[in-house]
Formats: C-alpha cells, sequence, structure tokens
C-alpha cells in the first residue's frame, strides 16, 4: 500500500541513529520518559479492586451515548448480568504461553519461565479497565492433538491450570460500570459488575501445524503441511472427555466461562460438514443428527461438569462459506441443539479459515456479515442471547446492530488492540478520542499466522503493555525538552502525539498544510476508507495537546537546515526528530521522462488524470493498491468513500456470498457487474513467481483476487524495462535467454511504483 507505518517508524529511526549532534537529533526510546518495565511479579498483577465509575473527560452532551449498546444482559440468575452488550471476541495474540515440558525448556527458550502469563494478565486488565463487559481469551487447546502448532498453548493439567490464575485475578480486580452514563451521574451512584472473562477451547483439527493433528476423517487441510488422521470412536470419546475436562480447569482456574469454538473451520466444524466428515458410525454419515452429536455431546457434558453458575458460549459457525458446508437448516438445528444442551450465548462464526470469501480484512465494509445473526433472531430458533461479528469496529455500528434487532450483543476483537479504551470512550461520548481499528491485519493476525507476538499497525503498545508505558507528564518538569518535529506522517504524529503527552513541548511542522502524510493517499484506496479514521483520531489528539498548551501546529511550512541550527542557537528547540517520509524510488529506465509517465504521488495525491489504458510498473503493495485504485476510481468524481460508505450487498454479490442463505455454505456465482472495470491495465515486476508475494500474510489473497475477477489486470513477471519510446509507449522484455518474448504495450499512461527512498536531504546537510 502507499503508506507503510512501520517502514516510516524505521527510517526515522535510521535517521535518528545516524545524525549528528549538530541539529540535536534523538532516539525516543531512550530520552522521552516511555517506560521499559519488567512483567510485575505474580503478586502484584492482581490488585486492590478499580472501579471504572469516574468519568474524567465526559462529552458535555446530556443524551445517554449508545444506549442499546450499554444496555445490561442478563444471562440468567445462577450468572447474573453483564454491564453492556459488547463481548471483546477471541484473538490470537501469543500471550497465551506455551506446553513446553519443563525438561526441555533450557535447550528451547531458557529467558522464557514456563508459567508466566503477566502479560496476558496486564493485557486483559486493561481491557476490562477500558469497560468491556465479557471478554475471551485466544485460543486454548484441550489436549496435544489440538495445538495450533507445536507446543502452543493447552489447559490438560493441573500446572497448566494454576498459571491461568494470574490472569484471572488481575480480570477480576476491576468493576465495570453497568448500563449507559446517565445524564446526572457524577461518577459516584453508578451501578458496577464485576468484570469477567471466559477461555476459548479451541481444538484445531486439521488446521493444526503439527504431524499430530487428528479430524473427523483423513483429510488435509489446504492450509496446513500435515495431513490429518480419522478419530478413532475411542478417540472422539477421549476428545470430548478433554474439552470437558479442560472447561472443569477453566472454572477451577476463575475463568467465568468457556467460549467452545465450533466454526471457522477447526475441529468441531470438521464434524458438521460432509466435505471433511466421511465417518459411517454415529459421528458420521448422511445423517445430520449423527454430524452434530460431537459438538453436542461436548456442550452438554460440559455444561453437567461445570455447573449452572459458568457462561458457556458457544461460536457456531452460520456460515461457512465453503462448498458443501452446513445449509442453513442444519445451522438452525444445531443452535437449538446447543441450546437445549446447555449454551448460554451462542456467538456467530462468519466463513472457514480456507475460504476464498474475505470476512475481517479491511476491504469487509462495516457489519457486513450482522445480517446472519439477524436472520437467526428473526427465525426465534433459540432464545439464548445472539452475538454479532465480524467488522465492528465503531460505536454508531455496534448500537445500530443492536438498535435494529441483529443480535442481543455484538463482538469485537481487533478494535481492542487499536484501543483498549474503546468502551469507555464510547461510553463517555469521546468518539473522536477512539483510535479506530483499520482491520489492516500487519501486526495482529500476520504475526500470529508466523508465531509472532501480536502488536497492532495504530497502536504498538498492544500486546506489549508490561515493556512499554505511555504515562501523561511521567518527565519531570526540568527535564522537559522542546521538541521540534519535521513530518506529520504517521511517524511523526506519532511520535509528536507521545512525546507530548509524556510531557514535552512539540512543535510540528509539515509543508503540506494537511496532516496525515501517506495516509493521504492510503484513504483513496477502494477498501482502505478507514485510514480516514487514523487521521481524524490523529487530529483530535494533536488539536487536544496543542489547547493544553503541549504541541504548536506550524502546517504549510518547510523547514530547512539552517532552521535547525537557528531555532537551536535561539533556544526555541532542543532536539528535532526527522520523520519527514518518502519519495518515490525511479528505476533507470530510458525515456521516463515522457509526459505519459506518472507516479503513484500523481496519481493519489495529485488526482493527475489517467487514460484507458494503463502499464503499472512494480507490483508490491504501492502497484496492487494503485491498480485497484484505477480499475475502480472515475476519473469526473472527486469523491473519496469514508468507512461507512462502501455497500455491504455489494460486496456480497461481488464475492458471492448468497443474502439469504439458502444455498450450502451460504455460496452462491459472483456478480460480475458490481463494479465493472474502469481501466484496463498491465501489472508487472521484475522478480520471478507469483506477483504480490511480499503483500500480507493473511491479506495479499485477496489483492490478487480482486484484480484477477476484475478481468481487467494483466499480471507480468520477469519483465525488463526496455525503454519509453517517443510516443510514450513501454517496451518490455519478459523471462530471459531463449524463452525471451519482447512486447511493446501501447498504453495511454506508465505509472511507476517501483518502490520509496526515505528522504534523507536534512540528515545528510547535518552531515
Amino acid at each position: 500500500m502507499p503508506c507503510s507505518y512501520p517502514a516510516a517508524l524505521a527510517a526515522t529511526s535510521r535517521r535518528l541513529a545516524t545524525a549528528t549532534s549538530r541539529t540535536k537529533l534523538f532516539l525516543p526510546s531512550r530520552s522521552l520518559g516511555v517506560k521499559a518495565s519488567l512483567p510485575a511479579s505474580s503478586s502484584s498483577a492482581a490488585a486492590a479492586q478499580v472501579d471504572l465509575v469516574n468519568d474524567t473527560d465526559a462529552s458535555t452532551n446530556t443524551a445517554p451515548h449508545f444506549p442499546r449498546m450499554f444496555e445490561p444482559l442478563s444471562l440468567g440468575p445462577d450468572i447474573g448480568t453483564l454491564p453492556n452488550r459488547v463481548l471483546m471476541g477471541s484473538m490470537h495474540t501469543g500471550l497465551e504461553g506455551h506446553s513446553i515440558p519443563s525438561l526441555l525448556m533450557p535447550l528451547l527458550k531458557p529467558e522464557v519461565t514456563h508459567d508466566d502469563l503477566a502479560g496476558m494478565a496486564e493485557y486483559f486488565r486493561l481491557r476490562a479497565e477500558g469497560g468491556v463487559g465479557l471478554m475471551v481469551t485466544g485460543g486454548i487447546s484441550p489436549n496435544k492433538a489440538g495445538w495450533v502448532g507445536p507446543f502452543a498453548a493447552k489447559m490438560d493439567s493441573e500446572a497448566e491450570m494454576e498459571r491461568h490464575r494470574l490472569v484471572t485475578d488481575a480480570v477480576h480486580s476491576v468493576r465495570i460500570p453497568s448500563g449507559p452514563l446517565s445524564n446526572s451521574d457524577d461518577g459516584t451512584s453508578t451501578m458496577t459488575e464485576p468484570a469477567r472473562i471466559c477461555m476459548q477451547i479451541l481444538h484445531t483439527g486439521r488446521y493444526a501445524i503439527h504431524p499430530f493433528a487428528v479430524s473427523a476423517s483423513a483429510t488435509k487441510s489446504p492450509i496446513s503441511p500435515f495431513p490429518a488422521k480419522e478419530l478413532s470412536p475411542s478417540g472422539v470419546q477421549s476428545t470430548i472427555a478433554d474439552f470437558v475436562r479442560c472447561a472443569a480447569l477453566a472454572k477451577r482456574a476463575g475463568y467465568d466461562g468457556v467460549e467452545i469454538m465450533g466454526s471457522e473451520g477447526y475441529l468441531i466444524n470438521q464434524f458438521l460438514v460432509r466435505k471433511t466428515n466421511h465417518r459411517t458410525d454415529d459421528y458420521g454419515g448422511p445423517d445430520f443428527a449423527n454430524r452434530m452429536r460431537f459438538a453436542v455431546d461436548i456442550v452438554r457434558e460440559t455444561r453437567a461438569a461445570v455447573g449452572r453458575d459458568f457462561i458457556i458460549i458457544f461460536r457456531l459457525s452460520m456460515l461457512d462459506l465453503v462448498e458443501d458446508g452446513s445449509s442453513w437448516e442444519e445451522v438452525k438445528l444445531l443452535a437449538q441443539a446447543i441450546e437445549d444442551a446447555g449454551a448460554t450465548i451462542i456467538n456467530t462464526g462468519i466463513g472457514w479459515h480456507e475460504a476464498r470469501v474475505p470476512t475481517i480484512a479491511t476491504s469487509v465494509p462495516r457489519a457486513s456479515f450482522a445480517w446472519v445473526t439477524r436472520k437467526m433472531r428473526e427465525e426465534k430458533i433459540v432464545d439464548v442471547p445472539l452475538c454479532a461479528t465480524n467488522r465492528i469496529n465503531a460505536p454508531h455500528v455496534a448500537d445500530e446492530v443492536i438498535a435494529r434487532g441483529d443480535a442481543d450483543l455484538i463482538s469485537m476483537a481487533r478494535p481492542f488492540l487499536a484501543d483498549p479504551d474503546i468502551v469507555r470512550k464510547s461510553r463517555e461520548g469521546n468518539v473522536d478520542d477512539i483510535n479506530t481499528c483499520i482491520a489492516c491485519n500487519q501486526a495482529c493476525l500476520d504475526h500470529a499466522f508466523v508465531g509472532k507476538t501480536a502488536s497492532c499497525l495504530v497502536n504498538p503498545l498492544a500486546c506489549h503493555e508490561l515493556e512499554l508505558k505511555v504515562e501523561e507528564d511521567a518527565i519531570v518538569p526540568h527535564e522537559r525538552l522542546r521538541i521540534g518535529v519535521v513530518g506529520t506522517g504517521p511517524a511523526g504524529m506519532a511520535f509528536a502525539t507521545t512525546a507530548a503527552t509524556v510531557g514535552h513541548h512539540v512543535t510540528l511542522y509539515d509543508k503540506s498544510n494537511e496532516i496525515g502524510g501517506q495516509f493521504n493517499m492510503a484513504k483513496r484506496i477502494p477498501g482502505k476508507e478507514e485510514f480516514h479514521e487514523s487521521i481524524r483520531y490523529f487530529r483530535h489528539q494533536l488539536a487536544k495537546l496543542e489547547r493544553k498548551g503541549k504541541v504548536k501546529m506550524k502546517l504549510g511550512t518547510e523547514v530547512s537546515h539552517a532552521d535547525m541550527e537557528n531555532a537551536n542557537s535561539s533556544g526555541d528547540i532542543d532536539k528535532w526528530i526527522v520523520a519527514a517520509g518518502v519519495d518515490p524510488r525511479l528505476p533507470p529506465i530510458p525515456g521516463l521522462d515522457h509526459h505519459n509517465v506518472l507516479s503513484y504521488i500523481d496519481v493519489l495525491r495529485h488526482s493527475v488524470p489517467v487514460g484507458q489504458k494503463v502499464a503499472i510498473i512494480g507490483a508490491g503493495g504501492i502497484g496492487f493498491d494503485v491498480a485497484e485504485y484505477l480499475i475502480h476510481h472515475n476519473d469526473n468524481s472527486d469523491h473519496d468513500l469514508t468507512a461507512d460508505e462502501p455497500s455491504a450487498g455489494d460486496f456480497l454479490r461481488e464475492w458471492g456470498v448468497d443474502p439469504k442463505n439458502s444455498s450450502r455454505g451460504g455460496l452462491v456465482k459472483p456478480d460480475e457487474s458490481i463494479h465493472r472495470p474502469k481501466r484496463q491495465i498491465v501489472l508487472m515486476q521484475r522478480k520471478k513467481g507469483k506477483l504480490g508475494a511480499g503483500l500480507g500474510k493473511t491479506t495479499g489473497w485477496i489483492h490478487r483476487a480482486t484484480l484477477a475477477k476484475s478481468g481487467a489486470v494483466e499480471m507480468l513477471g520477469s519483465v525488463s524495462y526496455d525503454k519509453v519510446d517517443e510516443d510514450g509507449k513501454l517496451h518490455i522484455t519478459i523471462g530471459g535467454g531463449d524463452k525471451a518474448e519482447t512486447r511493446i504495450l501501447d498504453v495511454d499512461n506508465i505509472v511507476v511504483c517501483a518502490g520509496q527512498i526515505s528522504k534523507k536531504d536534512l540528515e545528510k546537510e547535518a552531515e
């Protein structure tokens, strides 16, 4: 994509490390007062109870904010009442620990203690303090076969159970205000409920990334290298018993409930459909009553083991989005059976992991799948609360979903990475203070799928709460600095707001008259409308800090090295941070100065008209973004869609999702008329192999599929760019040796997307 936040931050850090003292540049992690701390001891993790009823920054609006979202929800007399309708959904973060045997620890990772869940405890405690009514952990396996990967987190022993007390104690130290913020609420009379947390029990089945994988039948998943073995009849029974034992251990660990993962194509889901269940015994065959027996037995026996005062959430796949998936009639039968077996809440699952329909990426319009939960609710299949999921990332969206009657409560997961206080801020009406999840997956899911600890592109503190702490006015007055920051792109804005928050005085410069840097180009790409929200968030934070006298904004101001030295000499600035961004990289191709040749900045920032036939040089993130922009963009319109504007209906039809869920698996033929391409494009790269191979691990396939199904984009690899002739035609050679093919591309425009280079002019002058 045209904006790479991590790359921008990395480029800034490189400048800081190499710049000389003449311009007084410095490393923020050492000088800003951003604390790096070691994990707290287990005795300090569960501190005195925190009562979150003080409203320190409430909006002056007198009406209750998002009243349906903050309506309490009773789960019955044995369990009690949830303070609001928000569930923090399960996410793999890498904080869940591991199951490495103690004997192997010295050989594998001796710096990590076997029982350290302090990071997980702090992560959930902060989100409880943020006001969420009910939280669900990342997936914990009930046995070794169910591991996500080798030695992944599981709970099947007393020792593993004991480790989790740290997490539940931390969460239970918090109480949550119940209901909407009252007009007359002074912060002392609000009713509160205890913060609650459920542990997700996840058996991966054939999705396991290890050789012990098992499933309903001997099949192989397209997303795992290991074939799964069929569970024997006794293996089925022992696996059910493992789920039950895991739930009982979770209760003893202090969890308020469990979520039994029955969707997304994991083991329970694999039993439900003929696609993966070829059994002929009591747990398979053509009769759905047999195929759902595994799921129902798990819930029924779990309820018998844990009693009535324990929450059981069942994650039910209501829309498989795979061929030969469940029918709607089967989904309804399962929902009724799961309720009868003892479930407290049914949470909606959308799509198997192998599905070729996007379900959570930023290209999915907000709340695109709430209709599935509504269908279940309207048909009055069950009486237990139903939870809507997927791409609900803003309070007004959550409130509308509940107000329309789509669901009884809503689930948000990644939005709690972006902003742990999203619920509290929503209740207080401080919506511009919310750091909105842009659903990019770059630092959360992409990290999780390669075994790295998750974080968040817009909130690097996420999942690193014990290492990084930003505290207001942490710098004592005599150590506060006057800092000049050059550049208001993502890196500059993030640095400026952090520095000012901890106590420094910041002056922020940019030669542009608007903040945002390359985010202002990224927000124009179809499917990346959420980038508007990041700019809104930083604009609001900078305005607040400006009102407090901590930040001065100097937009429309270009800074030279002489300006920096003068400011140093006069004492106006003590230190400088250069976050000036990047320039397009121009490859050495003869004729590239032809007027038909444009840079991606010409197209995305300056809206230079582009013809009907286009060649794009470079097939990285920028090239794919520009291609998608050009096949959708109408030069006669200057309107950029905001995050609420993309049509969910168009999205479903374009990707072949049955909006009535009347077809098995919920798939129909895609409607090719939804987005007729505006241009014909040739997208090229020098490398051999698949174009876009370096795109996001969980989203790259979406970008490739979008261009492929448009029918308007030809993708070429192993390309040498020979020249641009006097007529503006691009001469290329494809391949090499005897198989080399030369072509002349007769196009209206050539757009160069060949990478970026950091702006180092100020740094070079300082040297």
